[in-house]
């Protein structure tokens, strides 16, 4: 419907890992119950004093790259993260500190839980779509790092990442302008101001979860009635821990009158395939569902479609659709680079550093003020 969408792409991972096995151990628990019963691998770790920034503008220095246009050409710098380093000062504008991106720019942060970033990439493209310069893009940045306060039962979920986007064109894919969004006020999970880790309720939060994910997909079949799951290449969802994504799928098949059979089939094809960053790097909040989707264009031929279901605590949520054109999809080896050079720790190295580590969220005082 448009030709509006993803110039370039760019990824961060952190620099540290540790098998989410090892919580399991610490904790005294069956390491099924991490393995299994959240189907986790890895854990992504900011440590020596690696900060949400550096990812932000890790994964931004990428997708410039990438991109090879002039930095005057970028109208708006829109950065999703619920790992805030300023109650004031945006991230976006720690960013373009970094780049060295100033003039005629919008620049600000958006917050909504781990939904931020898709909100901010619809944002950029709905002021794409509005502007009368074609050769104006925006930066856009889904960041955060994801840490809970040690025993908790969401330790072995822990994980961080950035995806940054160029939007202008539809180089690498277009975007869809019809979205489907559906949000309730929920305390699901939230962080009240100067507390270093969130607020879960669980149960709860499972529960929004599967209202939203079957309320964004109901819109969209209601609006578009000729389409199916069986017309997508991929269905790439929020991950906050991979067994909740195979729960929602199932409460999804279930409202659609699926098979047994055809649900295993869609989680096999169109799910599985395609969560290998997440469970590389655990939940990296906003940056979440994006690389799930980043890693479903990096494999799509041109002309296939993604969806992409968008979800943050509170709640808020939105389904997208998106189509993979001609563009390179070098970010695939960036990160297959990044995974081989990280360091992974010890269960050792790891008590260590919660302890000397006042800080849970990236920052640090000698690389922000």
């Amino acid at each position: 419907m448009n030709n509006f969408g993803i110039e370039a792409l760019g990824i961060k991972i952190p620099s540290y890992a540790m098998h989410a096995k090892e919580i399991a151990k610490l904790h005294g628990i069956p390491e099924e119950k991490v393995t299994v019963g959240l189907a986790c691998h890895m854990i992504g770790l900011c440590l020596d004093n690696e900060t949400v920034v550096d990812l932000a503008v890790g994964a931004a220095e990428r997708a410039l790259k990438d991109w090879g246009g002039d930095p005057k050409n970028i109208g708006l710098i829109a950065v999703g993260t619920e790992s805030s380093v300023d109650e004031s000062r945006p991230l976006s504008a720690w960013v373009a500190d970094r780049l060295d991106l100033k003039g005629m720019i919008r620049s600000y942060e958006v917050k909504h839980a781990c939904y931020g970033g898709t909100v901010a990439l619809r944002q950029a493209l709905e002021w794409k779509a509005a502007t009368q310069n074609d050769d104006k893009v925006a930066l856009v940045i889904a960041a955060d790092i994801c840490n809970y306060e040690p025993g908790h039962p969401a330790e072995p979920t822990q994980g961080g990442g950035a995806v940054a986007f160029i939007v202008g064109r539809d180089d690498i894919c277009s975007i869809d302008i019809r979205s489907y969004a559906y949000s309730e006020p929920v305390f699901d999970f939230w962080r009240p101001t100067g507390n270093d880790f969130p607020q879960v309720d669980g149960p709860e939060s499972l529960k929004a979860y599967f209202k939203a994910v079957e309320s964004c997909y109901q819109a969209f079949f209601e609006d578009q009635p000729g389409v199916s799951i069986d017309d997508f290449y991929a269905l790439c969802f929020h991950t906050p821990f991979p067994k909740m994504v195979f729960k929602a799928l199932k409460h999804l098949a279930t409202t659609l009158n699926y098979s047994e059979e055809k649900y295993h089939h869609i989680l096999n094809k169109k799910v599985l395939p395609f969560m290998a960053w997440n469970r590389e790097v655990g939940n990296a909040y906003t940056a979440s569902l994006w690389m799930n989707a980043a890693h479903a264009l990096h494999h799509a031929k041109a002309g296939e479609k993604i969806a992409c279901f968008s979800y943050g605590s509170g709640f808020g949520s939105e389904l997208l659709t998106i189509t993979r054109t001609h563009g390179p999809a070098s970010w695939g080896d960036d990160i297959k680079a990044d995974l081989a050079e990280r360091k992974i720790i010890s269960l050792n190295d790891y008590c260590e550093w919660q302890q000397k580590t006042p800080r849970r969220r990236g920052r640090d005082s000698q690389n922000i003020p």
